[in-house]
């Protein structure tokens, strides 16, 4: 009777065994989750309730009883293996819903991870020391996301320290792994922070006009003005600038899409800010509540889902998911970063009974929306009516094959390939479109061709200033990203590069005036358009929306 007493006691369970039945339950949760796609509205708020529920409760609990769990074996490193899934829990939900909220909480944890060094005694064991750099490599994305380049810096010195010592202690293929995100976090950074003291890329109340002070357009002609809720944005470049699978042109869209914190607003420069990304101490990388407070006035920040180099048939499935769930008044943006490649074109007449000619030419590029696949066919003879990057309206109507042969290979069929023509039955939902390609003006053919509203089309130039090198396609995308995004987020760094001009060499004072000049243009320009009674509707019910009003001007 007193043992059935006992066992029907929960205060009679050891607590060792209750911490472990909570760290059982939240792990098969997690796992759950962690795979779930990270985009489509709200069908999954549901597991990650769930998931964050348990994981509150086990946090508490090993806080409450960590005395008595150390000496029953606890380790410091499995604390810090559930800070670090709920700091990946958290990144996951801005991943999914683009609330900065999210974010902020996912850095506390990263931050107290490192701070109380958790991960320190990995030693000789392999696995520890992967979960050790798996976490740096985690904060340091945050920290990408949150714009705090210092943190970054701080991070980034003791990221290479550790990996050296990983390659010297292991000696593990996984080690050239290691060295190879290192090297990616250094261009990235390298590239981003060329003119880190300008204004943010996001969107500041403080440097742009409130949303709510923006005037009516004149030429709506009672339409409904529409709001940027989703974006999809997606890069098929070679080699381009990354870390994880976002990149810079990716990276600088979703800056461009997102409120400034109020806490962090753009601080002016001063010759004893930090040009040389060092860190001034630990205190300058923690979080403030201040930092996490925005302006309850503006509305939430659009949701955004990346996709690099994705598959047609999962980059559609994306985008068909986002476009079902579109909430009325609505528009999405689709944003297309894409290369043209160099081409080896060997096209081949019939010629009847005189045979065959076979013609073969090395010059010239193909501007292409391409998926994993760096090899595509194309014919044009079977195709004819497709709206195809790879085709030309003023292909000979005389039977032909074209065949692009990349590396040796040729691959004959179109699967892996996404054509303009495929965006078109999305079209039946308001669609704001920008194609960053070499042959964007392939993409004009969705113009007139709409299942229902008329698409927003911003294309990119097909030919690169004079002074940009342009001896290869993708060099322009290898160094500072594309230009043309460049200058649709941060137009003056832009014009900074195009002419020659850095940081280093420019005056604080000369660019604090042109950033004043400019922004006063755009003010003017805002002005007219809204103002104007000859504007086309397509655009007039966009510029009631503050990010597509300021890309739209950039333009």
């Amino acid at each position: 009777m007193a043992a059935q007493t006992s066992s029907n006691n929960p205060a009679a369970v050891p607590v060792s065994e209750v911490y472990w039945s909570l760290v059982e339950k939240a792990d098969k949760k997690f796992a759950r989750v962690r795979d779930l796609p990270a985009y489509g509205r709200s069908r999954y708020d549901s597991y990650f309730h769930k998931v964050f529920k348990v994981y509150t409760k086990l946090w508490k609990f090993q806080q409450e009883n960590r005395q008595k769990l150390v000496e029953a074996g606890l380790k410091r490193w499995e604390i810090g293996e559930i800070a670090s899934r709920i700091a990946q829990l958290y990144y996951s939900q801005y991943q999914r819903t683009s609330e900065a909220s999210y974010l902020s909480e996912s850095y506390i944890f990263y931050e107290a991870i490192l701070s109380r060094e958790y991960f320190k005694e990995s030693g000789q064991d392999l696995g520890l020391a992967n979960k050790q750099l798996r976490c740096y490599a985690r904060f340091i994305l945050v920290c990408l996301m949150l714009n705090r380049r210092e943190m970054i810096q701080h991070l980034l010195n003791q990221f290479r320290m550790l990996v050296d010592e990983y390659r010297r202690t292991f000696q593990e293929t996984d080690a050239k792994e290691w060295k190879r995100i290192v090297q990616e976090i250094i261009r990235f950074v390298k590239a981003d922070t060329a003119f880190q003291n300008s204004r943010p890329l996001r969107y500041s109340v403080r440097l742009d006009p409130h949303p709510n002070s923006h005037p009516s357009v004149a030429s709506l002609e009672g339409g409904q003005a529409l709001k940027l809720r989703d974006a999809l944005l997606t890069s098929y470049h070679h080699n381009e600038i990354k870390f994880a699978e976002v990149t810079l042109d990716t990276f600088r869209m979703l800056q461009c899409l997102e409120w400034e914190p109020s806490g962090i607003f753009y601080q002016p420069r001063t010759t004893e800010s930090g040009m040389n990304g060092s860190f001034s101490g630990q205190g300058s990388g923690r979080m403030n509540a201040m930092d996490d407070i925005t302006d309850p006035t503006l509305p939430p920040n659009p949701r955004k889902a990346i996709l690099y180099r994705p598959t047609a048939m999962h980059f559609l499935a994306v985008l068909a998911t986002i476009c079902e769930e579109l909430p009325a008044d609505s528009v999405v943006l689709l944003y297309i970063s894409a290369s043209g490649w160099v081409y080896v074109v060997t096209i081949i007449f019939w010629m009847g009974s005189r045979g065959t000619l076979s013609l073969t030419t090395t010059s010239g590029t193909y501007g292409e929306a391409e998926s994993h696949s760096d090899r595509h066919v194309i014919d044009t003879a079977s195709d004819a009516n497709s709206i195809s990057p790879m085709s030309s309206p003023h292909d000979s109507p005389i039977s032909h094959k074209i065949a692009v042969h990349e590396r040796g290979h040729l691959i004959n069929d179109g699967l892996n390939t996404v054509y303009p023509g495929d965006i078109i039955p999305f079209t039946r939902k308001p669609l704001f479109i920008i194609v960053d390609s070499a042959n964007s003006n392939m993409f004009k053919g969705i113009s007139g061709a709409e299942r229902g509203e008329p698409a927003a089309l911003f294309l990119s130039p097909m030919v690169q200033p004079a002074c940009v090198n342009t001896s290869a396609d993708s060099s322009r995308y290898q160094s500072n990203g594309s230009l043309f995004t460049f200058f649709l987020t941060s137009p003056l760094p832009a014009f900074c590069r195009l002419v020659g001009l850095s940081a280093t060499n420019l005056g604080m004072g000369v660019y604090d005036h042109a950033d004043k000049l400019l922004s006063s243009f755009f003010s003017e320009w805002g002005e007219a358009l809204t103002t104007s009674n000859s504007l086309d509707v397509v655009w007039a019910r966009l510029l009631s929306d503050p990010f597509l009003k300021r890309l739209i001007l950039r333009f």
